[in-house]
């Protein structure tokens, strides 16, 4: 790969704030930029939310499945009717209390691993869903990241043409002082002159408004402030081989892991929703008082010192039999959840595979213009200069000056947006292959 030049050196914007405020700004390098979007970025925060969430679910799940234990507090009052239960014979009494622990367990929950493995996948799919996140993010301050060093090398290029906008009216008035050229060739220059400080002012607009689409991302709150490295010059990594590069994506796609999660606890799913066909078994054990009197032992005349506190134990077994083909309509959506993830996956890759091979080609693309580009803006450069001593010999005139001047400056800025297209290229091609 060859290193990448420049003809001309880069006046950035920020020169500008040194002079007004006196220090310099914060200056951000691409690095610096992805670190701080994944800090504040609300894509991310979010999807680390969804994945705490997830986590706490894997947990609630595993707990179903041990015993758990409650206090049971309570105290019946009946109306009495002149006997010892009072109207409510059910209730044994005037007053009853119930003061015990209640340890329950579904028995049957050591066999039926369903819910935590669904759960463990959820949490799979919310952390992959993480990076899916994260790459979107990066893929979106690396834009905005070469759109400020595009836009700074297009206000350096403006602040060029108007130097030589300024020459050629300079020249153009000494010519007409004597007598070699019209005025209307002054006219020219100056009309170019303002055009010319008019592209000034909106590539300054536009380094203002692209440093505000990155600020939003990569701070906590809005400021302009800051600087960004221009790295355009800086020669990058070759390219591996297209076969490599779509080996490497598919390893390390977050989407395709998502994807693969979400099959497995749609499946997951399915054994939970067919859950709902087999028997539950439960255990209580109850330790306590439920007795006419709060108290451990009870003197009566008819029972002295009887002893209140005590435990009991129960099993339930719940068959089901009938519940109008709810069970059943639960079980085919589940399989029609998985059948979708499914295609989804597919989806996937095969988007995943295009991606590459477009990223790719993009980025061979620009590599191959960079150094067609350079020369354009090089011939350009001296189509100026002869043009300027053919016109100073009177053998070129105004608008041959001004159409030169205007092929430079948009060969220029062609130059440089190569660069930052190639830049931007190779970085999501290295985000895709997961490097």
């Amino acid at each position: 790969m060859c290193a990448l030049s420049r003809p001309s050196a880069l006046i950035p914007l920020f020169a500008l704030a040194v002079s007004s405020q006196g220090q310099t700004p914060l200056t951000i390098t691409l690095q610096d930029a992805l670190a701080r979007a994944r800090q504040y970025g609300t894509q991310i925060q979010s999807a680390n939310i969804n994945a705490a969430l997830a986590r706490e679910d894997r947990t609630q799940a595993k707990a179903a499945t041990l015993p758990s234990l409650n206090a049971f507090n309570q105290f019946i009052y009946t109306e009495g009717n002149g006997t010892p239960s009072g109207v409510y014979v059910a209730n044994d009494g005037v007053h009853v209390y119930n003061e015990q622990a209640q340890v329950h367990e579904e028995l049957l929950s050591f066999v039926r691993h369903g819910e935590i493995r669904r759960a463990m996948a959820a949490e799979a799919v919310a952390k992959a869903k993480i990076e899916v996140a994260q790459r979107g993010l990066n893929a979106t301050v690396i834009q905005d990241y070469y759109a400020i060093v595009s836009a700074q090398r297009r206000f350096a290029n403006a602040q060029t043409s108007l130097r030589e906008a300024d020459q050629f009216l300079d020249i153009s008035q000494k010519q007409e002082k004597g007598g070699e050229v019209a005025h209307a060739d002054v006219i020219k220059a100056q009309i170019t002159r303002q055009q010319r400080q008019r592209d000034l002012g909106d590539a300054d607009l536009n380094i203002e408004k692209a440093k505000i689409a990155l600020g939003v991302l990569i701070f906590p709150d809005f400021r302009t402030d800051y600087a960004v490295e221009d790295d355009l010059q800086q020669r990058l990594d070759l390219m591996p081989p297209l076969p490599e590069a779509r080996a490497k994506a598919a390893a390390s796609s977050p989407d395709l892991r998502v994807a693969q999660a979400t099959i497995e606890q749609s499946g997951y799913e399915i054994n939970v929703a067919r859950y709902a066909y087999l028997p539950s078994l439960g255990l209580d054990f109850f330790y306590g008082i439920d007795a006419n009197q709060f108290a451990v032992r009870t003197d009566r005349p008819d029972a002295p010192s009887r002893l209140n506190l005590g435990y009991s134990a129960q099993v339930t077994l719940n068959i089901p039999v009938w519940n109008w083909g709810a069970t059943r309509s639960k079980i085919k959506q589940a399989e029609l959840r998985q059948q979708q993830a499914e295609l989804d996956l597919t989806l996937a890759q095969r988007t995943l595979q295009g991606s590459v091979a477009a990223a790719y080609r993009e980025a061979q693309t620009a590599q191959a213009q960079v150094d067609s580009l350079r020369s354009s803006s090089d011939l350009s450069a001296e189509s100026l200069r002869l043009t300027l001593l053919r016109y100073q010999a009177g053998e070129a005139n105004a608008l041959e000056v001004v159409d030169a001047q205007t092929t430079l400056a948009q060969a220029r800025n062609a130059y440089d947006d190569g660069l930052a297209r190639y830049r931007v290229a190779m970085a999501n091609l290295q985000s895709l292959i997961g490097n």
